[in-house]
C-alpha cells in the first residue's frame, strides 16, 4: 500500500469538528431531568432512560448504576430566529432549559412513563455548532425516540391542525390531550413495543 491513497487528516474537517462537539457533550454530568435549574444558553443534549418500561429493557439496563451510555433521545435547542437563517445576532435567552423543560412535561403527562427514570446531559454550544453535533450525536447512538419511535419533540399543531396521524410515541405513551385529537393510527402499541425490542437488539 502506497501513501498515494491516505488522505490527510483535517481537523477543520466538519465530521471532526461535529465528533468534538459531541464528545464535549458526552463527558458532561448526566443530571435528574426532573431537577434542572433554568439556565442560559443554546445546544444539544441527550436523554437517558432507567425504568422498566417493556420496550426499553436492554437500554434501561446499560444505563443503570451511573453509566448512561445508551440516550434514548437525541436533541438540539437553538436561539429563536435561527431557523429563518440571516439572523447573527441572535439570543439564545433559555433556549436549551425550555426545550428540556418542554420534554420533562411530556413525559409527566404520559401515563406509562416516570420522570424520576430520565437524566439529561447537555452543552450550551455557540449556535452554529449546534446541528452538526446534533446530527454526528444521532448517527453515532441511532436513538430510538430519534429513529422508530418518532414524534417525541413534536409540539401540539394547535387549534384546527390536528388532520395528521398521531405521532407512534404517542401511541405507545399515551397521555398528551394534544396528541390524542390527532388521527389514530393503524399500529397498536404491542406491535411498537415488539419493533422496538427488535430494534434495541441490533442497535444497542
Amino acid at each position: 500500500m502506497t501513501g498515494a491513497n491516505i488522505i490527510p487528516f483535517n481537523p477543520l474537517d466538519k465530521r471532526h469538528l461535529g465528533e468534538s462537539v459531541g464528545q464535549a457533550m458526552l463527558q458532561r454530568p448526566a443530571e435528574s431531568l426532573s431537577a434542572l435549574k433554568p439556565f442560559e444558553g443554546a445546544g444539544i443534549y441527550a436523554l437517558y432512560y432507567t425504568g422498566d418500561f417493556p420496550a426499553y429493557a436492554p437500554l434501561a439496563a446499560q444505563n443503570r448504576g451511573g453509566r448512561f451510555t445508551h440516550p434514548i433521545y437525541v436533541g438540539k435547542a437553538v436561539p429563536k430566529g435561527t431557523r429563518k437563517g440571516g439572523n447573527l445576532d441572535a439570543v439564545p435567552g433559555k433556549a436549551l432549559f425550555s426545550r428540556l423543560a418542554q420534554h420533562a412535561r411530556s413525559i409527566e403527562e404520559s401515563k406509562n412513563l416516570d420522570i424520576s427514570d430520565f437524566h439529561c446531559r447537555y452543552l450550551i454550544v455557540d449556535d452554529i455548532w449546534i446541528p452538526l453535533g446534533e446530527s454526528l450525536l444521532i448517527a453515532k447512538f441511532s436513538p430510538i425516540w430519534n429513529t422508530l419511535i418518532d414524534g417525541f419533540g413534536n409540539h401540539d399543531p394547535g387549534k384546527g391542525r390536528h388532520a395528521g396521524f398521531r405521532p407512534r410515541w404517542d401511541v405507545l405513551h399515551p397521555g398528551r390531550s394534544w396528541a390524542e385529537s390527532c388521527q389514530p393510527r393503524s399500529e397498536t402499541a404491542e406491535q411498537i413495543i415488539r419493533e422496538a425490542k427488535e430494534y434495541l437488539t441490533t442497535v444497542g
